[in-house]
């Protein structure tokens, strides 16, 4: 039985036909229920010309049968622009009859996939000795730098780790870093070479930071490929340390890369990398900020205690090593746990530790990668996690709880945020602006919400960042069922058009 709930709820792939006639989707009335997103018509049409049964609707979209039912009786609208894709996909409905762009099925079919390249070591079951990062950063990146597009898409359903199976693989971080193997023979680079290898490293942060995407994310992978082959050599002590940290940054950035492109287990691997890295470097602090980076990854996994747990974990390991800004900004991943798990004094009391590090920090004190996070950062973060609570609020209907106080508070603080940093922070901005959108809409004021919206599309159509996308996939639900606003009915397709691209 299982066995078959599996099969039913399989998506299928660019060979498989589609359930629907071609005759069906040319009636008139299919084409304008598809046009104005009325699946309730639509799928009452589907039903009567298509000869599909409730059951099979729900099993080829991945819905429930119960949840076709309430949409098809009107009790329930289709607003998530994740749903519309789903449906789309498996009742095989072209993307222009729905509002998107042409979806990967309409293509014609590449060539037959190239061979998948050899396995490599999991980074999470390498020992944490020098030499077995040095292997790991080589495999990770060959097997990366050979992996075309179609070999992508299916690296798209690889499922990061979590819970103990991660956790526990990061105990090794808390130990001293083993001397180096003695080498009879040294590399022959110097410690100008690594100045000049830092200061691409930090290129493409600073790049990363203000577009997002993963644009140039084989460039990154490629000069961790090279650093990999330099420390394969054995260089000087000094050399290999700061070739270590080094592999460290570039390590971190094509985690944040590969996650904007949307590979998530790739994105882990190489989170997992950069902290051997740092581990390896002597580089307590920047271990302390690849443990948040994967905090942030958790959080946006709704695994919070998985996130707390890295936390603590980074401020345990970091304690002396780290400045203000760093100890402010584990802060506010902890906050951001807190605030998940519904904990809002919690949140706050985190909320304020960081505000009082923070206080602390000195320009140029502290290393280049954590200077971003300033005042301007923490009132986005903090307000991005009261806009949270807003939602929270919202869908329980707690009379005690109410949502338009946390939104009111949320739009304060992200009002502060964007006063503060401007166009120039590129995908921070534009998340800022999708979360203004979202507490105009909660605090009812939909003419605002319809102004902050068309700020966040500007925004987000200079930016390739998937997380920027998601976010702004959470505006369309308000959008939809306000069909007799013109204003609304603009900002829609705006969001529409986004998505689709």
């Amino acid at each position: 039985m299982r066995l078959r709930s599996l099969r039913k709820l399989a998506p299928m792939d660019a060979t498989t036909p589609g359930p629907l006639a071609r005759e069906v989707l040319d009636r008139d009335d299919v084409k304008r229920a598809l046009a104005e997103h009325d699946f309730a018509a639509a799928f009452t049409l589907i039903k009567k010309w298509g000869g599909l049964s409730q059951n099979r609707i729900a099993s080829a979209c991945q819905l429930t049968p119960g949840k076709v039912s309430t949409i098809i009786s009107g009790q329930q609208q289709v607003t998530s622009f994740d749903v519309i894709c789903r449906i789309a996909d498996g009742l095989r409905i072209p993307g222009r009859m729905v509002g998107l762009a042409d979806r990967p099925w309409e293509r014609q079919p590449d060539a037959p996939d190239p061979p998948m390249p050899p396995a490599t070591r999991s980074s999470d079951d390498a020992p944490w000795r020098p030499t077995a990062t040095v292997h790991l950063a080589a495999d990770l990146t060959r097997s990366d730098l050979v992996m075309d597009r179609r070999t992508a898409t299916r690296a798209l359903a690889g499922a990061a780790l979590s819970g103990a199976a991660l956790l526990d693989s990061l105990e090794g971080w808390l130990q001293p870093a083993p001397a180096a193997e003695p080498a009879q023979h040294r590399g022959r680079i110097g410690l100008r070479e690594v100045r000049e290898l830092e200061a691409t490293a930090r290129a493409f942060r600073a790049w990363d930071h203000r577009f997002g995407g993963g644009l140039r994310r084989k460039a990154v992978v490629g000069q961790l490929n090279e650093v990999a082959s330099h420390l394969d050599e054995h260089q000087a002590p000094g050399v290999e340390q700061g070739l270590f940290r080094v592999m460290a940054y570039l390590g971190g950035t094509a985690a944040t890369m590969a996650w904007d492109s949307g590979l998530h287990k790739q994105a882990q691997n190489y989170y997992l990398l950069a902290l051997r890295a740092a581990h390896a470097g002597g580089d307590a602090a920047f271990g302390a900020n690849v443990l948040a980076g994967m905090a942030r990854q958790m959080l946006y996994r709704d695994r919070p205690q998985d996130a707390l747990e890295l936390v603590h974990l980074a401020q345990k390991g970091a304690r002396k090593a780290a400045g203000p800004r760093v100890h402010a900004m584990l802060h506010t991943r902890e906050a951001w746990a807190y605030a998940a798990m519904g904990r809002a004094a919690a949140f706050r009391r985190a909320t304020g530790e960081a505000a009082e590090a923070l206080t602390e920090a000195e320009t140029g004190e502290e290393p280049y990668w954590i200077a971003y996070f300033d005042e301007a950062e923490l009132a986005g973060v903090t307000g991005g996690r009261l806009l949270d609570m807003a939602r929270d609020a919202r869908d329980a209907r707690d009379a005690r709880d109410d949502p338009q106080q946390h939104a009111e508070a949320a739009a304060a603080s992200i009002r502060d945020a964007l006063e503060t940093r401007g166009a120039e922070a590129g995908r921070s901005h534009a998340l800022d602006l999708i979360g203004l959108a979202e507490c105009h809409f909660l605090m009812g004021d939909v003419t605002g919400a319809i102004e902050q919206t068309h700020r966040a599309a500007d925004a987000a159509a200079i930016t390739q960042s998937s997380r920027v996308r998601t976010q702004l996939g959470q505006l369309y639900p308000y959008t939809v069922g306000r069909s007799t606003s013109r204003t609304v009915g603009e900002a829609r397709a705006r969001i529409r058009d986004l998505l689709s691209s």
